[in-house]
Formats: structure tokens, C-alpha cells, sequence
């Protein structure tokens, strides 16, 4: 079995990075945001120099490497894509996006990283966050709904069966 053409090994991967992903992102949602409103000053900047860089870092980079696998994933079952895959790759692209193109640049200056007006760059930072958060929930449920079409009796379809 070669590696590169597993289907299960990438879709085992994908749900791994898609977990870190998105429990990440409810951490910061739910968790990170909701503490810092009522944190002491102290508190609030050790999470802004230590623990939300490090987070940070886990979160876009769990983003990229579960759109990379989604990427490979739609190359392998080409044959089978439908509208919920289609759906399911436009709005996990959209959430990559986000991390990369809106998130992430503007958690750097609300950090202190970069220079710039920290709250606006908080608010779009929260905006596409929340986005993405909305994203998630279908995103679950298109993946419950598409189990079906790849398992048969503990069998793993690939392209070309």
C-alpha cells in the first residue's frame, strides 16, 4: 500500500488537524475571549505574551494542514465529489482564509507584535473568528452525513474501486 494514495491514512490526518482546528478555535471563542474580558491587567498580558502566541501558532498551522489533507482527499475521491463536498471544501476554504488573511494578522498587532490600532484589529479578528465558528457547525454535521459514502462494512473505498 503506498502512503501517498491511502486514503484512510489522510483522512485520519484530516480529522486530527480538523480537530485541533476547530478546538481551537471554540478555546479562543468561548474560553480565551470570555477570561480576558474580566482578567486583571497582569493576567491578561501574560495571556497576550505567552499563551495566545503559542496558541496562535497551533491554530493556523492545524488550519493549514487540515485544508492541505482536505486538498489531497478531494484529488483521491475526485469520482464521488457532490455538493456537499464542494460545500464542505468552499467553506473550509473560506475558514483557512480567515486564519491566515484576517486572524492572524490581526492577533499580531492586537499582541503587540506588530504595530497598529489593537482594537480594530481585535474586532476583525473576532469578526472572522465568529465566521468561522458559524462555519464549524455545518461543517460537523456535512461530515456525519458523508461517513456513509466512504465506509462499507469496515472497507475503505478508493478512487478506481
Amino acid at each position: 500500500m503506498d502512503i501517498l494514495t491511502d486514503q484512510a491514512f489522510f483522512r485520519s490526518l484530516h480529522v486530527l488537524f480538523g480537530i485541533a482546528w476547530i478546538g481551537l478555535l471554540y478555546y479562543f471563542n468561548f474560553v480565551q475571549t470570555e477570561y480576558v474580558k474580566i482578567a486583571d491587567p497582569d493576567a491578561k498580558a501574560d495571556v497576550f505574551k505567552k499563551l495566545a502566541p503559542n496558541a496562535l501558532w497551533w491554530f493556523r498551522w492545524a488550519a493549514l494542514f487540515t485544508f492541505l489533507t482536505g486538498v489531497i482527499l478531494l484529488h483521491q475521491i475526485y469520482v464521488r465529489i457532490g455538493t456537499e463536498i464542494i460545500l464542505g471544501a468552499t467553506m473550509g476554504t473560506i475558514m483557512m482564509l480567515n486564519v491566515w488573511g484576517i486572524i492572524w494578522r490581526n492577533q499580531k498587532i492586537v499582541l503587540g507584535m506588530k504595530e497598529g490600532d489593537a482594537a480594530a484589529a481585535g474586532a476583525k479578528a473576532g469578526l472572522a473568528s465568529r465566521t468561522n465558528t458559524l462555519f464549524s457547525v455545518p461543517m460537523r454535521f456535512q461530515f456525519r452525513k458523508m461517513q456513509p459514502h466512504f465506509h462499507s462494512r469496515n472497507r475503505v473505498y478508493y478512487v478506481g474501486q
